[in-house]
């Protein structure tokens, strides 16, 4: 298989993880960043050029494969665009957009010029996830009764103040967006699309310092008619505490639990091998936090493959667009507390 070039634009946290992985899996040519001084920092740790302006980078690396996009939530579609006119795959940070409108245009420009669009659904591939969707997809639950979602993570001060961005409506869009927008997608793979949406959101911990929400309680009912409750925060004292799916079926009830859906936390009557979901990746450690599983790296193996025309399926931006249509929903139908 021929070696790819990558291009990165965004050096921040996440952006870090992805150089590491872009040069294990091929060759990282550039990386770009408003920041000058972050730009300098990538391309010295990851020996490339080093860009400030986006459109630079894209004009002058036409050897380039594929763009990766780490920037701040509300520049995911306008950057993805620019880099599939350059013609270039995308690999996109989750989420994808923060609007369905601005998915639907990259999903257009995609099409258009028939290169991949994969957005990051690293949670998808946690053993635990995986061996729950087996069970869904072979009918082994039986009818669904009801499920629980919930997602009780810690975001102190400090990390607000690392990066501008976060926290605000503009580039932040909110939780759901930011934290929790793998658990919105798995409540679609597992359950398919929500109505009937009730709920509200409150800054309770991070007033001053934040333009969005910190928590936010819902009941919804999913459009196949099955109920379930979702509840979230980023005010869990010192660390963060869960990530969790409890189903309630009826040939079985199932909790996918621990902090980051990283392990079966109850089966009754025993469906899932627990040594073999025990052997799970570490947790993603970042500068004063912790994030989801550390899957990206299976995520690299299959954007890989699929650009090079080994593998068809994919988390295309036709599938990743029904996470942001649903946390639109959630936000529409919320009451501010």
């Amino acid at each position: 298989m021929k070696s790819f070039g990558f291009i990165l634009v965004g050096c921040g946290t996440i952006g870090e993880r992805h150089a590491l992985l872009a040069r294990e899996r091929g060759i990282l040519l550039a990386v770009c960043d408003a920041d000058e001084q972050k730009a300098k920092m990538f391309s010295k740790k990851f020996s490339c050029y080093g860009y400030t302006n986006l459109d630079d980078m894209l004009h002058e690396e036409t050897g380039a494969d594929a763009l990766i996009v780490c920037t701040p939530n509300g520049l995911h579609a306008a950057h993805s665009i620019k880099g599939i006119k350059a013609n270039k795959h995308i690999l996109c940070e989750k989420p994808m957009a923060l609007s369905t409108s601005d998915c639907k245009k990259m999903i257009a420009a995609s099409a258009k010029t028939k290169k991949h669009l994969l957005i990051v659904k690293q949670n998808r591939l946690n053993p635990p996830v995986v061996a729950v969707k087996q069970l869904l997809n072979k009918k082994k639950l039986g009818n669904i009764y009801s499920v629980q979602v919930n997602c009780y993570w810690n975001r102190s001060a400090g990390y607000y103040q690392q990066s501008n961005w976060r926290g605000t409506k503009e580039m932040d869009g909110g939780v759901l967006y930011t934290q929790f927008s793998h658990f919105i997608d798995l409540l679609y793979w597992f359950f398919g699309d929500v109505k009937k949406i009730n709920g509200f959101i409150a800054n309770l911990a991070h007033k001053n310092m934040i333009e969005v929400e910190d928590t936010g309680v819902f009941s919804f009912v999913t459009e196949a008619g099955v109920p379930g409750t979702l509840h979230y925060s980023t005010n869990a004292a010192g660390k963060n505490y869960e990530g969790s799916v409890t189903i309630l079926a009826e040939k079985a009830t199932i909790k996918i639990g621990g902090p980051y859906l990283n392990t079966i936390e109850y089966q009754e009557p025993v469906l899932i091998d627990l040594e073999e979901i025990n052997k799970s990746n570490e947790v993603n450690q970042y500068k004063g936090y912790q994030g989801s599983m550390n899957n990206h790296a299976k995520v690299y193996d299959e954007f890989v493959q699929v650009i090079a025309g080994k593998q068809k399926k994919y988390i295309s931006g036709e599938e990743a667009i029904h996470s942001v249509k649903m946390i639109e929903q959630f936000y529409k139908a919320a009451k501010q507390v």
